[in-house]
């Protein structure tokens, strides 16, 4: 897999957070290059969504540091932020309103211009092949163009970095392949930096590069089938159950 030689887009070092007593990550430390797509692979439970969260400032860490492209994220969070387009787990669309109304709110949220969000909004739903649909509700869409709805969004202001945090949770095969080879196709053709969060191996190739979570620490990173062959795994597969084993 080829890698930017520039610096990283994220860099995360040494990062704890803590619910209560619970320690939900210990030590994360991890580079994201730029241009790359990177998964953030674990099981329910590993620190993925606390990650995911401390990486958007909903939650504040209690130790450790998080920088993109170079601005830390609790001393320069405008800077930070403002490079980022962000997909949760749990939709956030507007159901009652079409897919125009959506990504005009999104627009005037982020500082664009009426007619910067007229050619955007355009432009990123013909991308995802539903432009045709713009003046339809998104209750009228299936899940999976939902997702690729709320991409276009995230992709609105021309972000830099693009985090999904479980994307494709509640799909179908059909739809997660699609809404994963769009997103993959960001980092090939634009150079957009992506993590993608998930559990499920299967959407991902062999040869992707990987951070592995198992109970808020990292357990690997590097291209998921060299970590499988390091590990003692016949394939990722295997090695992303291993993460789901009871400690020893």
């Amino acid at each position: 897999m080829s890698q930017s030689n520039t610096s990283p887009a994220v860099s995360i070092e040494q990062l704890c957070h803590h619910y209560g007593q619970r320690k939900a990550l210990i030590d994360v430390s991890f580079d994201i290059p730029t241009g790359t797509f990177l998964a953030l692979l674990g099981p329910n439970g590993a620190g993925k969504t606390t990650l995911f969260s401390l990486l958007t400032r909903l939650l504040r860490p209690s130790s450790g540091s998080i920088r993109v492209f170079g601005a830390d994220l609790a001393r320069s969070p405008g800077a930070a932020l403002a490079r980022m387009g962000v997909v949760f787990q749990q939709p956030t669309l507007d159901l009652d309103l079409t897919l125009r109304q959506n990504l005009a709110y999104h627009g005037a949220i982020q500082g664009l211009s009426p007619k910067q969000v007229k050619r955007r909004s355009q432009a990123e739903l013909e991308r995802f092949g539903l432009w045709a649909r713009c003046d339809e509700r998104v209750r009228d869409l299936n899940g999976g163009h939902r997702r690729r709805v709320e991409i276009a969004r995230a992709l609105l202001h021309e972000p830099d970095l693009l985090l999904l945090d479980e994307a494709s949770a509640g799909l179908d095969l059909e739809s997660r392949t699609h809404l994963y080879q769009h997103v993959r196709n960001l980092c090939r053709d634009e150079g957009k930096t992506v993590l993608w969060t998930t559990h499920l191996v299967e959407e991902l190739d062999a040869n992707e590069l990987a951070v592995l979570l198992r109970r808020g620490r990292v357990k690997g990173q590097g291209e998921l089938s060299a970590l499988a062959a390091a590990q003692g795994h016949g394939d990722a597969n295997a090695l992303v159950l291993s993460l789901s084993e009871p400690a020893p």
